[in-house]
């Protein structure tokens, strides 16, 4: 029991249990603890750019092939654009069956759009073109000031290049960003021992703010949306899963401190270094994960896709929008540009969703404002499907590359047959 108890995923299972009970018996002291939540993320977000870049710089700059480097991105931008297409198709379909918007008939003229004036507002800044530029920083040294992975990564990257051409003269700082990666990965292994404080601040505000009411009131909206998550995760992960000669089971066994930890926070950045480090140690080369992993949390959003299709049509059904087949097909082609936008906004999913309905021009915008109140609810199972998506998008570029150590990967996460085989 004691040993139990020292193991950073129960104690940020009983944080949460601790922050439910507050968040329904005290509401008032439980919003309150907001600021543990946003301190621990805060701190994470801190240390994610200083370790991309060594991590990126290290393996790139070791790897001193910029054409490897391409046919990498290459890959795995093709992949993410498949799981996103899939993603898409998979939610309209679940929500179509279910509709839980149905029935609802939801005056337009009753809803208050103040509360998401925000989200509009920022929705505005979310076209392609923005976006793309977005990823150049101002000045070398802002791309580590600002909350946008992509902008590390493009620097990390010319950084390594020009380090892999420097040869000799270069070795002196190669050793010392080798030397700080490991200083980073511990520093971050001392923030997640502040995990529990952080996850019962954020699960307690969250209960005391959104839960109960809203989940009454949307019950079968989150229901139908959390089981489409979870069939997404069997079926079309677990296919993925199963083609890499990896166990979904075990692989949720072996990262279940950070899915109790993004669970908590409802963000996947509080774990972006430490899925870095794991995917590592199952046997991923370092360079493919310092590649795919960052550019993933941008462009490879399956549970954002889930929820940016499922949240569409649920306020289309509610308003009594009609969306017939063609208006849907559009709707997929709209989010397959769109989806790409969350990266580093902050609220990305409802931001991002206010951005489509602007642009579909069909379903009304104002409507978002019905699903606020449950974007965070919701948010639980998005973020787990956008863990486990992204870990199974390094282990499966990894093995395109022939960049994985099929025996290390057997003993940590690989399926049961070929552990034994490999014994």
């Amino acid at each position: 029991m004691s040993r139990l108890v020292r193991q950073l995923w129960f104690q940020v299972l009983a944080a949460m249990a601790l922050g439910v009970t507050l968040g329904i018996v005290a509401p008032q002291i439980a919003v309150q603890t907001k600021p543990l939540g946003d301190a621990f993320i805060a701190l994470i977000r801190m240390m994610i750019a200083p370790v991309i870049f060594c991590t990126v710089v290290h393996g790139v700059a070791g790897m001193n092939d910029p054409g490897r480097v391409g046919r990498v991105a290459g890959r795995a931008l093709l992949y993410f654009l498949g799981m996103t297409l899939l993603a898409l198709v998979f939610a309209l379909v679940m929500v179509n069956l279910w509709k839980p918007g149905a029935g609802m008939n939801v005056d337009l003229a009753s809803l208050d759009p103040k509360p998401i004036a925000a989200y509009a507002a920022d929705a505005k800044h979310q076209s392609l073109v923005e976006f793309l530029q977005g990823i150049i920083p101002s000045t070398f040294a802002s791309a580590f000031t600002q909350p946008n992975v992509l902008q590390v990564l493009l620097v990390s990257l010319l950084f390594a290049f020009a380090l892999g051409l420097s040869g000799e003269a270069g070795r002196p700082v190669f050793d010392l960003i080798t030397a700080l990666n490991g200083v980073f990965f511990r520093i971050v292994g001392f923030i997640m021992w502040a995990a529990p404080l952080g996850a019962f601040g954020a699960i307690a505000f969250t209960v005391a703010k959104f839960g109960m009411k809203s989940l009454i009131s949307l019950s079968s909206l989150l229901a139908e949306f959390y089981l489409t998550s979870a069939l997404f995760v069997v079926i079309a992960l677990g296919a993925v899963a199963w083609v890499s000669r990896v166990s979904l089971l075990r692989l949720i066994g072996y990262l279940k401190e950070e899915i109790t930890v993004v669970a908590a926070t409802t963000s996947t950045e509080t774990v972006l270094p430490r899925l870095m480090q794991k995917l590592t140690r199952a046997g991923c080369e370092e360079s493919v994960v310092g590649l795919v992993v960052p550019t993933g949390y941008a462009f490879n959003l399956d549970g954002t896709c889930l929820y940016l299709a499922t949240a569409a049509v649920f306020l289309a059904q509610a308003t009594n929008t009609p969306l017939d087949l063609g208006q849907q097909t559009a709707l997929i082609g709209l989010l397959l540009i769109t989806s790409k936008g969350a990266a580093a906004v902050p609220g990305a999913a409802f931001v991002v969703l206010a951005a489509t309905l602007g642009t579909l021009g069909t379903i009304p915008v104002a409507s978002i404002v019905l699903v606020l109140g449950i974007h965070r609810l919701m948010a639980e199972a998005l973020t787990f499907v956008n863990l486990l998506g992204n870990a199974l998008a390094a282990i499966v570029v990894c093995r395109w590359e022939g960049a994985l150590d099929e025996d290390l990967l057997a003993r940590t996460i690989g399926r049961k047959q070929l552990k034994d085989a490999s014994a």
